[in-house]
């Protein structure tokens, strides 16, 4: 047997694992329950030194190669789980050759999509996972990944600021290229139709969606998000000499969609008369970036652009006019000032139900609710308090589990008591009850 693991913090835990055993016979004590997608491969989840793993079996040639990949698309930062390592030439105590075994990091607060669909909480949650899959695919073949083999339940989604962010999960199938032809894109897009249309159908037979979706349709339109992406970043745009505004607006508008842009191409055209504008993105996640550089703080995309938006209030509220103070100064008062006492005033054992970024981002959310109904600004400390008592201390732990549903007696009688209390900001807003996660439209 042969163990190949990336920079872990102790592997001396992985390598004790019962590798000569088959994993589906692994002992029970060992493994972890959560939530999984479809798989044709046997995939179990073990917690060790206190980080959990996903350990996938598969021939040992696209074991190799599928950790390669994933390596690779880690190192141009696109989002796909950790590779972490790869265990090949397996035996059994018999001698009996076992497949090999790839060992990937699990995202933590992720969920496959059927488990997302399974809580219906979200009216709105196709159009969310769809938008997120095809921000995905444009990542990918931004940097040259064919998938071949597109589909939600190859991807895993996390919370992101009212949105979801999208993981690919599996790779196996994979091929990166230096760059993609439009036939190669055009590919991917039509098998990621066929694979939606057929999840579609399958959440419809399991009474998730409604049979009047058109599941169809709505496989199609995942094409539709894509080109509309895809043309945004990539396009050819014509501008005469005097419209320098536009190329301005052009780079906005992508740094707004959260790409950076690494090189821009004015070439003259035949004549003179007009001016040829290519731009090159060359990565996703501007605003993370921004952030990160701010204040240190990791997340996910849409949080970080709520984050940086509360952070520019934050430097119009508390500079004085006319004072030159330089933003690092700013966000770093903002975090300690701000971000930090309120992740600070949700109890300890409160504050692995979400992650800090989608607890302030929710906190923020409550706040708005409150003082429209108030009349004025609430303020953090009040609104946080109201969203600890009333929201979160509800919501079920999303380290492992993202929004599993809630008894449906505990949810009406969780209702009733926002309604008893006379809390001004839920008596006459549902919508915001069921914003976090705790009544289904159908439920009222």
């Amino acid at each position: 047997m042969r163990l190949q693991f990336s920079t872990i913090s102790d592997p001396a835990d992985l390598l004790a694992l019962p590798w000569s055993t088959p994993l589906e016979h692994w002992p029970a004590d060992q493994l972890v329950s959560l939530p999984r997608g479809i798989s044709r491969h046997v995939v179990r989840f073990v917690r060790v030194a206190g980080t959990v793993y996903a350990i996938k079996e598969l021939p040992q040639e696209v074991a190799e190669r599928e950790y390669g990949l994933l390596r690779e698309l880690g190192k141009r930062e696109v989002p796909v789980v950790r590779a972490r390592g790869v265990v090949i030439e397996r035996t059994s105590p018999d001698g009996e050759e076992l497949d090999s075994a790839l060992v990937t990091k699990h995202l933590r607060y992720s969920l496959p999509y059927r488990a997302l669909f399974s809580r219906r909480l979200d009216p709105e949650l196709a159009d969310k996972l769809l938008d997120a899959l095809a921000q995905l695919l444009v990542r990918l073949h931004l940097v040259g990944f064919a998938w071949k083999d597109c589909s939600l339940s190859n991807t895993l989604f996390r919370r992101d600021a009212g949105a979801l962010a999208a993981y690919l999960v599996d790779a196996e199938t994979g091929e990166l290229r230096n760059t993609l032809s439009d036939g190669q894109r055009l590919h991917d897009l039509d098998i990621a139709s066929t694979n939606i249309a057929g999840e579609m159908f399958d959440l419809e037979a399991a009474g998730l969606i409604a049979d009047t979706v058109d599941a169809v349709a709505v496989a199609e339109s995942v094409v539709t998000r894509y080109q509309g992406l895809w043309s945004e970043l990539t396009r050819t745009e014509y501008v005469d000499p005097n419209e320098w505004w536009r190329i301005d607006a052009r780079l906005q508008r992508l740094n707004d969609l959260g790409y950076d842009v690494g090189e821009v191409q004015l070439v003259d055209e035949p004549g003179g008369t007009r001016l040829k504008l290519q731009t090159q993105v060359v990565e996703a996640g501007h605003h993370k970036r921004r952030l990160s550089q701010l204040t240190g703080l990791n997340v996910e995309e849409n949080q970080a652009r709520r984050l940086l938006n509360d952070l520019d209030s934050y430097r119009a509220a508390a500079v004085m006019p006319g004072v030159d103070v330089d933003e690092v100064t700013v966000a770093r008062h903002w975090l300690t000032d701000v971000f930090e006492p309120a992740i600070e005033r949700v109890p300890v054992e409160l504050r692995e139900k979400l992650e800090p970024a989608e607890l302030f981002h929710e906190i923020l959310v409550h706040r708005w609710y409150m003082s429209e109904a108030a009349g004025s600004d609430v303020g953090m400390d009040a609104a946080t308090k109201s969203y600890v008592d009333n929201v979160l201390r509800f919501r079920p732990d999303e380290q492992a589990v993202l929004g599993t549903p809630v008894d449906e007696l505990e949810t009406a009688d969780f209702a009733r008591r926002l309604v008893e209390s006379g809390d001004a900001s839920y008596v006459d807003d549902l919508e915001q009850i069921r914003r976090f996660g705790r009544i289904a439209p159908n439920q009222e």
